[in-house]
């Protein structure tokens, strides 16, 4: 991902206020993140637990949203569905964003299965075992990294749509 300021993290939010976005809490350490091992940004908010923000790198730039984490829990371990890792070391929780302009203020949203912290870009980069003898997991890796881009910024871009 490209590095990104703390004024193109605020600007690039699309289904938020002007007061939302200015209350913003960036991630901790932002001046050190290591944004070449990120497919994404994605961090809670410290002061709102159950807020999540996810900033993607689409075509015409970062685009980011906001993200509202379910307070019910799940029967059984879910999966996450931008990572796709079915050994994860961590929680999934299910989060809704509204949809940007007209639609999202009328209460249209979209939901997802995400890792709790947004943890899928360090997923992705661990080896996958060996599935099979000649199995190349840098390849398999490769294509992890790939897909998450894919499925993230798909759901940001889906987001976009307001009819």
């Amino acid at each position: 991902m490209k590095q990104l300021t703390a004024a193109d993290v605020r600007a690039s939010f699309i289904n938020t206020s002007l007061r939302e976005r200015k209350a913003v809490t960036l991630p901790a350490k932002f001046d050190t993140l290591a944004w070449t091992d990120l497919d994404y940004l994605g961090w809670k908010d410290p002061k709102l637990p159950t807020i999540g923000y996810v900033v993607a790198h689409l075509e015409d730039g970062p685009t980011g949203i906001m993200l509202r984490q379910s307070v019910g829990r799940t029967r059984s371990r879910p999966q996450c569905s931008w990572c796709e890792d079915v050994t994860l070391p961590n929680d999934v929780h299910y989060f809704t964003a509204r949809r940007a302009g007209p639609a999202g203020r009328a209460g249209d949203t979209v939901s997802t299965l995400v890792c709790a912290n947004f943890e899928c870009s360090a997923n992705v980069r661990k080896l996958p075992p060996m599935a099979y003898t000649g199995f190349d997991r840098e390849a398999a890796r490769a294509k992890r990294i790939e897909r998450l881009e894919l499925r993230s910024g798909g759901f940001v871009a889906d987001l976009r749509h307001t009819a």
